[in-house]
């Protein structure tokens, strides 16, 4: 495992994964304990409009994903819950929609988009040194933001209509959370991929849940998972030339499949 380390862009991977955990196990664990894992998944398909956009304008395609993403997660809140419309509804129109914007822009760019295939499926092999510093950044307005509304968003996690009723403003707060989702998705884009990227958000938080009912040790918890499955699956890509974002994925799935072997206790319960 040291010997990799002689390589800058396997460092740059290892810190990669290292940052991901970070927003992964967070942001995962209000995913899952919410139950707002298919939103999810329609705010990180509904990015590939920003990429497309980036590739069209000819900038760094994260760049474009980061209002993308929070546009598309504001709008399946705002559509799902003022307009009437059932939430999956509008999170399959928001995911066709931005998915097609980033089609169609891809398709008017001259010439051949190289890198599309690692924002899709994803490759922490070539994470550049900027995309670590967008990621840093990405991962202190995330603490941040949960750090200040923790006791908000652990109320509207449980029980929305009881924190309204109490005077939290849940619908706000709510947006809030889903543009943290958005920005972790940007985080993770490059780690799993577009494709991947609910796996990774949902695995880890899933696990810890089974060892505490505590929400912030299941997010310490999520952060390790995360990270132990990133430097796994990074070194055995490395080993078996294999693709680095499907070998993530493999390897949480089956530790998912294993820890439901084991009886669910929660461990950490103080």
């Amino acid at each position: 495992m040291i010997e990799i380390l002689q390589y800058g862009f396997m460092v740059n991977a290892l810190t990669a994964a290292l940052l991901s955990a970070i927003a992964c196990g967070i942001m995962g664990t209000y995913v899952v304990v919410k139950r707002i894992v298919f939103i999810s998944g329609g705010i990180a398909h509904a990015s590939f409009g920003g990429i497309g956009l980036g590739y069209f304008l000819g900038i760094e395609p994260v760049i474009c994903v980061i209002p993308f993403s929070i546009v598309s997660a504001l709008s399946i809140g705002e559509v799902s819950r003022r307009r009437g419309l059932s939430e999956d509804a509008a999170i399959g129109i928001i995911w066709a929609m931005g998915m097609a914007i980033g089609i169609m822009f891809i398709s008017l760019t001259p010439g051949y988009a190289p890198d599309l295939f690692s924002y899709l499926f994803g490759n922490i092999l070539t994470v550049p040194y900027s995309d670590l510093l967008i990621m840093l950044l990405l991962d202190v307005v995330i603490v941040t933001i949960v750090y200040l509304f923790y006791k908000e968003f652990l109320a509207i996690s449980f029980d929305e209509e009881f924190a309204t009723v109490v005077g939290v403003p849940a619908h706000r707060l709510y947006l809030l959370l889903l543009c943290l989702v958005a920005l972790t998705a940007v985080v993770l884009i490059r780690v799993v991929g577009i494709i991947l990227v609910i796996a990774l958000l949902t695995i880890p938080a899933t696990v810890s849940r089974r060892f505490t009912d505590v929400l912030w040790k299941m997010m310490v918890l999520s952060m390790i998972f995360s990270a132990m499955f990133s430097i796994i699956g990074i070194y055995l890509s490395y080993l078996c030339d294999l693709p680095s974002g499907s070998t993530i994925i493999l390897v949480s799935s089956v530790v998912f499949l294993l820890s439901l072997l084991i009886p669910s206790r929660h461990i950490f319960k103080y």
